[in-house]
């Protein structure tokens, strides 16, 4: 076997490898893409093993070595990191490491999703960055319509607020700004419907997504993207730990009698971490023991606090709907009523 110890980087990657038949050992400086491929097609026929840091610009080498059959282990850059021992930090020491961790089998390997999950997690994101680049088209086009006496919020989207927008005279430069925004807005619009429309879709081929859709403040796109970038619930042992991997726990300095607690870790994924956010705040709207919980935490830490606070809570409640198969209605019947008269084990018997 030829294990392969790769240091990526968007231009070329260091490579160490051993022959563990032979004990041959090398070191390699490859190019990307074309010397980086001759170097592994040279190598069909033999059983390889290659191992990397997560790397978010790595695709075509991770397909190259599917298409190939050679076993790729991604790991956890930060944990690779603490297992450095010397001070000084090259890309051939890094190989070499890697190289080391896969030998005696002390590789952190991470979780990697399918190519179709993948695949899908770009159609958020796409609909994601259209939905910000078209609210940022119509902050601009507001500004215009407040720079002429127009203060109308949404009604400027209407009919009669856009009507009124493009009657105005306008200097050149203005008014053919006015004009290219109108016509980008109206060519994203469709855009994010039809967007819209396919994650819906793809909803309803996942059972998991359409439970999590039953929690209040729940839509399509959040559920998906629950399902999508958690991809297992039995990745997780507790909530504790999803908390932990959406970035939505405190960081934490702590030593001796002293700790100190920070602002959330935000290592999780963004996008997740923002739809959660927004979900919860249309959860409180929507649930009165959620909004007495929210203005409790607003009054004493402040409201951005308590719409995080508030954000890590839904994520718990969803992967424990997703974990024991629930929808809302079974988890308010079933979940936890620690506290509560009669159910000193926090749990409702079931009595039907």
């Amino acid at each position: 076997m030829i294990i392969i110890g790769v240091d990526f980087h968007p231009e070329f990657q260091q490579m160490a490898s051993v022959d563990t038949d032979t004990g041959e050992f090398q070191e390699k400086r490859l190019t990307h893409r074309e010397e980086a491929e001759k170097f592994y097609h040279a190598l069909i026929g033999k059983e390889v093993r290659v191992g990397m840091e997560a790397s978010g610009h790595a695709r075509w080498f991770e397909r190259l070595l599917s298409e190939l059959r050679f076993e790729l282990n991604i790991g956890d850059a930060a944990e690779i990191r603490t297992k450095r021992v010397r001070k000084q930090k090259t890309d051939r020491q890094d190989a070499r490491l890697i190289l080391q961790l896969l030998i005696e089998d002390r590789f952190p390997r991470i979780w990697v999703p399918s190519w179709e999950n993948r695949d899908l997690r770009q159609l958020l994101w796409h609909r994601h960055r259209m939905v910000q680049a078209r609210t940022r088209i119509m902050n601009q086009l507001q500004a215009v319509a407040l720079n002429e006496g127009l203060r109308c919020k949404k009604r400027l989207w209407r009919d009669a607020g856009r009507e009124q927008l493009e009657s105005f005279r306008l200097a050149p430069w203005a008014s053919r700004r006015r004009r290219d925004l109108l016509e980008l807005l109206d060519r994203l619009t469709p855009s994010i419907a039809e967007l819209t429309q396919a994650i819906e879709g793809e909803v309803e081929k996942c059972p998991e997504a359409r439970r999590l859709q039953t929690h209040p403040g729940v839509g399509a796109l959040t559920a998906l993207a629950f399902v999508l970038i958690i991809g297992r619930a039995e990745r997780f042992q507790c909530g504790k730990q999803i908390a932990s991997y959406l970035g939505l726990v405190p960081l934490e300095e702590s030593s001796g009698n002293r700790r100190r607690l920070g602002h959330i870790t935000k290592q999780g994924n963004a996008l997740l971490r923002f739809l959660l956010v927004e979900a919860a705040q249309v959860t409180v709207r929507s649930d009165q023991e959620w909004r007495n919980k929210y203005f409790q935490l607003a009054m004493r830490r402040g409201r951005k606090i308590a719409k995080v606070a508030m954000a890590r809570r839904l994520a718990v409640r969803l992967y424990w709907m997703w974990r024991k198969g629930w929808n809302y209605e079974q988890l308010k019947k079933f979940g936890s009523h620690a506290g509560e008269p009669g159910n000193r084990d926090g749990v409702m018997s079931n009595t039907e």
